[in-house]
């Protein structure tokens, strides 16, 4: 699973694209796209380039999720992952097996739960950066704020 991700991110012969830590975004779609949040795929996805090399870029979805934030997801280049139960175990599971593996150097999680906290505190142990992004100043959670390395807040557009 993982050789695919490291053959993307080698790209032989760009010494500058080599030297720009990998970065893996997880995204919690049920936390972040809500109606109080005015939270855009774009943002996201700008705010994992702002960090580095994009290698993984996830949503994480339950199976309520509507066609059109799937296919809105993979046109900018997100790969999506609907599960039907829970998506915190599906996400957290997945983010500390990359960040364990040595596919990414920055391990940034989207999103308000305090669940993720033990997954940014086990990426700190192994080495890898840790950014939390939250969805906006009413959605931002102290508790993954403080175990991250980096705090982001994602403000919607005046």
């Amino acid at each position: 699973m993982f050789d695919r991700v490291r053959a993307r991110l080698a790209q032989l012969g760009d010494p500058q694209y080599a030297a720009e830590p990998a970065v893996g975004l997880f995204v919690d779609g049920p936390n972040v796209f809500r109606d109080e949040f005015d939270v855009d795929l774009d943002d996201l996805r700008d705010a994992a380039r702002d960090l580095g090399r994009v290698g993984v870029i996830r949503l994480y979805l339950d199976e309520h999720a509507t066609p059109g934030l799937i296919q809105a997801a993979e046109a900018r280049g997100f790969e999506v992952i609907v599960t039907s139960g829970d998506v915190d175990v599906k996400l957290a599971v997945d983010a500390t097996a990359f960040a364990g593996d040595g596919t990414i150097d920055r391990l940034a999680i989207a999103s308000r739960d305090t669940d993720f906290k033990p997954v940014l505190e086990h990426a700190g142990t192994v080495g890898i950066e840790t950014i939390a992004i939250a969805p906006g100043s009413y959605g931002r959670s102290d508790a993954l704020r403080n175990a991250a390395d980096e705090a982001i807040t994602l403000e919607p557009e005046p």
